[in-house]
């Protein structure tokens, strides 16, 4: 086969790491061809094409007409393979990133080109400022991640026949001639934007045990996250807090994983989530919060993952109930209204009832103000510790298992089989057959899509509210 892949951009982070993994594993059995907005910073396993009109849309850039770049994209394909390729394989679709995205891929297809295209993200997950206002692309194949994602897409108007599972491949760690790092580590292996919760890391810190220095790995790239990030820096050298930023910046990957008790997450959203996963194959734990819909997949993998936990509770009167509400409404309204969505007074009303139950809320829906306000009031309340452990009783004891290597050794064999290079490979050759020989018919109803991610049960601060610093 003759596989062409399209990504915004081949700088180092999750999906150009995923793209890449995919090049190397179909290449024995395929030609590859990437086009790319941005060429990479390192060496790629593939031909690249760098076409500027599939990059990051830029205000004070140059501006492309989607004729313009898919006669690019025609004539590049071309000079490669006489008779064209067999098919175009996009990372990222649902991301305005590149607010010509779609109709380069309309246009594409009505040259009769097959596409298949891999959603990591969606723009109704939080990401007004990348939604696309215009219909999605019809009667192509789709794939999804994670079974929540897919689940989502089939209810929202594609069929199973052109909608496909993509679960992402897992390298295990190698820590060959890496030496430990001399610091009693606990490791959140994270680029640290706002989803990624850093304040919940912080607040485990408090109740470690054995006095560990929680690491936290890398610094966001935007503007926004950095800002957020350095609002945490400034409030942990105030509270002189045991934590060091940045640690990636200083030491190598694997050494940190290496050197670390235990690894941990508090992220209130993920995509695939390699974080679950990743830890087991450095025969390492994983501690903190779990989310359900994307771990559900793995469990029935067999990866066991009881001993994470859905929530932290605190009182809500700690940040005052009211106060909290109108935050949290006026962050719901503005989200409904940037999508052009509706919603009553009487369903946030009700919504907001179900998620201060018993005057407890989780930490995790709570936003950077709100968070330091709950961690100040632990550090200089002991009582205040102590009405926390009550409440969330994992937190007595932070990263501890009672069957640690039974645990590690069950969850790295079960890695190991269901997520291997191997599965992978077989899975995209499956996938590849599948959109060469079969046409669909399909169409997705934007409504119904963004009213699964418009979900108030889970409408966090952290993903739909404005950062205040």
């Amino acid at each position: 086969m003759k596989i062409v892949f399209i990504h915004y951009h081949l700088k180092t982070g999750g999906v150009t790491t995923v793209l890449k993994q995919q090049v190397e594993s179909v290449r024995d059995k395929c030609e590859v061809l990437v086009f790319t907005g941005k060429l990479p910073e390192a060496p790629f396993p593939a031909e690249t094409v760098h076409i500027p009109g599939l990059g990051y849309y830029d205000p004070a850039g140059r501006t492309f007409s989607p004729d313009e770049v898919v006669e690019s994209i025609i004539r590049s394909i071309f000079l490669k393979w006489k008779d064209g390729c067999d098919l175009i394989h996009v990372h990222n679709p649902f991301l305005a990133k590149n607010k010509i995205l779609l109709k380069i891929l309309k246009r594409l297809q009505k040259r009769g080109i097959k596409l298949f295209l891999q959603a990591h993200d969606f723009a109704e997950d939080g990401r007004p400022d990348a939604y696309f206002p215009e219909e999605y692309i019809s009667n192509c194949h789709y794939g999804a991640i994670n079974s929540r994602d897919y689940n989502i897409l089939l209810q929202a108007g594609l069929n199973k026949e052109g909608l496909h599972k993509i679960f992402n491949a897992v390298i295990p760690f190698n820590f060959n001639l890496k030496k430990r790092v001399r610091r009693n580590y606990v490791l959140y292996p994270v680029r640290a934007i706002r989803r990624k919760n850093i304040g919940e890391a912080i607040l485990l810190s408090l109740f470690f045990r054995n006095k560990e220095t929680l690491a936290i790995t890398l610094p966001p790239n935007s503007a926004q996250d950095i800002k957020i990030y350095e609002g945490w820096k400034d409030f942990a050298k105030e509270k002189n807090l045991n934590i060091e930023f940045d640690a990636g910046l200083h030491y190598d990957f694997a050494q940190l994983v290496l050197s670390s008790k235990f690894l941990l997450t508090t992220s209130i959203t993920e995509g695939f989530g390699f974080s679950y996963l990743e830890p087991w194959t450095g025969k390492k734990v994983l501690w903190g919060r779990k989310l359900t819909d994307i771990c559900i997949d793995f469990e029935k993998n067999g990866i066991k993952l009881d001993h994470l936990y859905s929530g932290i509770l605190v009182p809500i009167n700690w940040i005052g109930k009211e106060r909290f509400y109108e935050k949290w409404k006026a962050s719901v309204l503005k989200s409904f209204a940037q999508f052009n969505f509706t919603i009553n007074e009487k369903k946030i009303e009700n919504s907001f009832a179900k998620i201060t139950k018993n005057n407890h809320a989780d930490f995790g829906l709570l936003d950077e103000i709100f968070q330091k306000q709950i961690i100040s009031k632990i550090i200089s309340d002991r009582k205040k510790a102590e009405k926390m452990i009550c409440l969330n009783p994992h937190l007595s004891n932070p990263g501890y298992v009672s069957n640690k290597e039974e645990l590690i050794q069950n969850n790295m064999n079960a890695v190991q089989k269901f997520y291997s290079e191997q599965m992978h490979k077989k899975r995209l050759m499956e996938i590849y057959t599948r959109v060469v020989n079969n046409q669909v018919y399909q169409k997705i109803n934007k409504k119904i899509l963004l009213s699964h991610f418009l979900n108030l049960k889970y409408f966090s601060l952290l993903k739909w509210g404005d950062y205040v610093g």
